[in-house]
């Protein structure tokens, strides 16, 4: 579907593979004109092949503030408004304290938090009465997970602006909430510096961990975006949705991943 002047426009940030390629196709679906973004070729030429030729791809990197002016400029050149804006990019890696460096821990900071903050500044004149907001939270914010400190503060704080971007911006009409998945088949489980053996053995603890007994789908997290972009969602402004198969229902923060 192409988009027109009537039609609801949504931008999906790491919308090149997993759960923003996923959410871009729902989104497309559902009628919205979708501009996704990402900053690695090979997956850029990928997003272009698979996904609707009616959205859009552009060369985005999260973590720079003049990338996200250029995708502001993009959005009101292309839909002129953002009626929902998918905050997606990000970077996990597993790493103990005592190899933690400094470059690491400003790439995840980078990418996790300014990078959204400042997106979602650069489109803020694009974002009417109506509007939403989406984050990409994790369950790891609220669980203690080895290795995963820096990360999970990231998520910590995301979840932290969450709450007080909704109240800042509720009088303008904009909704801001979060989607906090748990285990999900992504990509992104590849890149968490850890050996391939290192990796099944996580899988496997995890699937034991979950009431639902297995990993869940990028197009299940999708789905939960799309409600919070939709109309059936008009009365929810700074919640964070669990997606996570009921770990943290059934182990809260003693569950692990």
């Amino acid at each position: 579907m192409t988009a027109t002047s009537s039609s609801p426009a949504a931008l999906v940030t790491g919308g090149t593979t997993g759960i923003g390629l996923a959410t871009a196709r729902v989104l497309h679906e559902e009628g919205f004109g979708v501009l996704v973004t990402g900053r690695n070729p090979d997956t850029l030429a990928e997003a272009r092949r698979n996904l609707p030729e009616e959205v859009a791809v552009l060369r985005a990197d999260a973590r720079s503030v003049e990338d996200a002016k250029l995708v502001a400029d993009e959005l009101a050149e292309r839909f002129g408004k953002v009626d929902a804006a998918f905050l997606n990019a990000g970077v996990a890696r597993v790493t103990p304290l005592e190899t933690l460096d400094e470059v690491l821990f400003d790439e995840l900071f980078d990418v996790n938090v300014k990078g959204h903050l400042f997106t979602l500044q650069a489109i803020l004149p694009l974002l009417g009465e109506g509007s939403t907001v989406v984050f990409t939270s994790s369950t790891a914010a609220r669980r203690g997970v080895p290795g995963q400190s820096v990360y999970s503060a990231t998520k910590a704080a995301v979840n932290s602006l969450v709450r007080s971007l909704a109240v800042e911006l509720a009088p303008r009409g904009i909704r801001v909430n979060a989607v906090s998945p748990g285990p999900v088949e992504t990509p992104a489980l590849g890149k968490l510096g850890i050996s391939e053996d290192q990796l099944e053995a996580v899988r496997t603890q995890i699937v034991g961990l979950l009431p639902m007994g297995r990993f869940g789908s990028g197009e299940e997290i999708a789905r939960a975006v799309a409600f919070l972009a939709s109309p059936a969602a008009s009365f929810i402004t700074g919640a964070n949705i669990d997606v996570d198969g009921g770990m943290v229902a059934q182990f809260g923060s003693r569950a692990s991943s």
